[in-house]
């Protein structure tokens, strides 16, 4: 879980910013397991992201995935905590683009 302080000067999200801040960290996440695995090697792969509060934010980002027998050897939770890293780094990109078109 990360909060998002107001020292980034956000404003109150909109319900369709809420959306496309979902689905950027998704995508983040999504694009980062996928550059490292094979989507045939991923059996499952549950990406949800939790918005709540209004200043502060907080972003909850929970991964599941589940590989593929052959994968048996690789280390699926190192993967989830640096798609979880990508997912918080491109919302916090996203927060910072809005603070700076709130202060124009």
């Amino acid at each position: 879980m990360k909060e998002f302080l107001e020292e980034i000067g956000i404003p109150e999200l909109t319900a369709e910013q809420v959306e496309k801040l979902c689905e950027i960290g998704e995508k983040a996440a999504r694009d980062y397991i996928q550059s490292k695995i094979p989507a045939r090697k991923i059996s499952n792969l549950d990406i949800t992201i939790d918005v709540k509060g209004a200043k502060p934010i907080t972003v909850n980002v929970d991964i599941e995935i589940a590989l593929s027998p052959l994968m048996k050897d690789y280390d699926a939770e190192t993967l989830v905590n640096e798609a979880k890293q990508k997912a918080f780094n491109a919302i916090e990109e996203y927060l910072r683009s809005l603070a700076c078109k709130s202060k124009k």
